[in-house]
């Protein structure tokens, strides 16, 4: 029985160690390179007293930056990446709340590093990768390990507030990469194109799978996400075939005409997450790559990534929604309402998930690890935790999960309950609009609607007149060139918030 995800990477080795296992636009490295320098870092870790404890890694996106993961965890420690697109605020607080003892850094983030206000000790990934392999130390660290112990501390990518450090474990990794690989057809032939930063767990659909059988990842670069036309012609110079990607990543391809151009050659496996994909952009891909097996995923962090599966095998109609399905083995999910209690088939109630999927919480936070994972209010009789997501949804005729809104989407105006994504569904299907997000200014009770799209407001106005509800309408309409995200691609509604009240202040001093 496995209980190290390391075992994944160790087994691969032994039959496909000249081939080439992460690659991006200027390092390739095979699997026995990857093995090779993993357990080179985790040597150089346990040699510098590093013990069972948060090892911290601050290196550009590269598949070195895999390496370094697999040393920390070689070395029986747990990673927990930072990235330069973090704003500096945001890492002093990481590294507040870790008090971690080291840094792994690169060449490339040698000074930014030596600007953080960092009291540990500073290591070199290439001095590192030079260390010695210490089997012994190595074995050591193993035969004392559990398959609960800590892999990562992940931070949740809130933009407010003081953040949250997921920790993860070989246990849950172990099971939702089985999971997850058996659902979507994983194998040694899989070419995966990495859209995710690698400090967020949406990256494991990529590595993981890659390591358990010999397959090849790309790590492609942002730059490319800012140019459909080239990204696809990336996906094909590569032979990408399977690709894992958040919502918005998929709809700037379908929504700008790029299939117009050119079309994704060997794609065979899309997944899509993170967010609701519109029925219109939905359709585009499914109709563009008739043969592609397209999956919904759903899932939060605290539960190792993704808990449900649903395969989108058919076009749907323009005001269907896509359920998220059902959860993978080992997985149990419950729709409560607010007393604790399961609501009846069909209405909505808050997602909770419990199972192997759970993470151990928050990293030295009690007291908000306590408010998200509680005892499971239908089990009175022995400790069962679970763990609440803050979103809503509902079991649809075929007992499918259907994601609803997230309880902040969910508003009060004008005397009506309103769900944004309701609001944002019959926008997406205006003729003329490409993609939007819709949000609401509490203080001035305000509905505001962001698009990007060819027809101007007045029209929108219009054609929303005759699909909506008058309580529904958007009380102020915004027409962007692209809409603002956040580094983990889903739709900045902080920022979208800011724009407003900024256009808002702009035009109050013209006045």
């Amino acid at each position: 029985m496995q209980i190290n995800v390391l075992e994944y990477l160790e087994k691969t080795v032994l039959t496909a160690r000249e081939k080439t296992a992460f690659a991006d636009n200027e390092v390739e490295l095979t699997f026995g390179e990857v093995s090779d320098r993993a357990r080179a870092i985790g040597s150089a870790l346990l040699k510098e007293g590093a013990k069972r404890e948060p090892v911290v890694i601050y290196m550009e996106k590269s598949p070195c930056t895999i390496t370094a993961f697999f040393g920390v965890i070689y070395a029986g420690s747990h990673y927990v990446p930072i990235d330069a697109e973090m704003p500096r605020r945001r890492m002093e607080l990481i590294l507040e709340n870790t008090q971690a003892r080291y840094m792994i850094y690169d060449a490339a983030m040698k000074e930014k590093a030596e600007e953080l206000n960092f009291s540990g000790k500073m290591l070199s990934y290439e001095e590192m990768i030079k260390e010695s392999i210490n089997e012994k130390a190595l074995e050591e660290i193993r035969e004392n390990s559990s398959d609960l112990d800590p892999i990562y501390v992940l931070f949740t990518s809130g933009s407010t507030g003081v953040p949250k450090g997921v920790v993860g474990h070989h246990r849950g990794v172990i099971d939702y990469i089985e999971s997850l690989s058996e659902t979507l057809g994983f194998d040694e032939s899989n070419v995966f194109g990495n859209q995710t930063p690698l400090y967020l767990d949406a990256c494991m659909k990529e590595i993981y799978p890659t390591i358990k059988y010999g397959a090849k990842a790309y790590l492609i670069p942002k730059e490319y996400f800012m140019n459909p036309v080239r990204l696809v012609e990336y996906l094909n110079e590569k032979k990408i075939n399977t690709i894992c990607w958040v919502v918005s990543a998929l709809t700037m391809i379908s929504a700008f005409g790029t299939f117009d151009e050119v079309k994704p050659e060997y794609l065979k496996t899309v997944a899509f997450g993170s967010e609701v994909f519109p029925i219109k952009q939905f359709n585009l891909w499914k109709t563009t790559l008739p043969e592609a097996e397209f999956f919904n995923l759903y899932g939060p962090t605290e539960a190792t990534g993704m808990s449900c599966y649903y395969h989108a095998e058919h076009l749907f109609e323009e005001k269907e929604v896509i359920p998220v399905g059902r959860p993978f083995r080992n997985t149990q999910i419950f729709l409560l309402d607010k007393e604790g209690n399961e609501v009846p088939q069909g209405e909505t109630g808050e997602i909770c998930i419990r199972g192997t999927c759970l993470t151990h919480g928050y990293y030295h936070n009690p007291e908000k690890t306590a408010e998200a994972f509680t005892q499971n209010p239908l089990n009175p009789y022995f400790p069962d935790r679970i763990y609440h997501t803050g979103d809503l949804g509902y079991k649809n005729e075929a007992g499918e999960l259907v994601f609803a809104s997230r309880k902040d989407y969910q508003i009060k105006h004008m005397g009506h309950r309103i769900e944004l994504g309701e609001i944002e569904a019959d926008a997406d299907c205006v003729e003329g609009v490409k993609t939007c997000c819709c949000i609401f200014i509490e203080e001035s009770k305000k509905i505001v609607l962001f698009y990007v799209g060819d027809l101007d407001k007045k029209t929108l106005t219009i054609r929303l007149k005759e699909r909506l509800p008058r309580y529904m309408l958007p009380n102020a309409i915004m027409q962007v060139e692209m809409l603002p995200l956040t580094p983990n691609g889903k739709m900045d509604r902080l920022r979208m918030k800011e724009m407003y009240l900024e256009q808002k202040k702009e035009r109050k001093i013209k006045k």
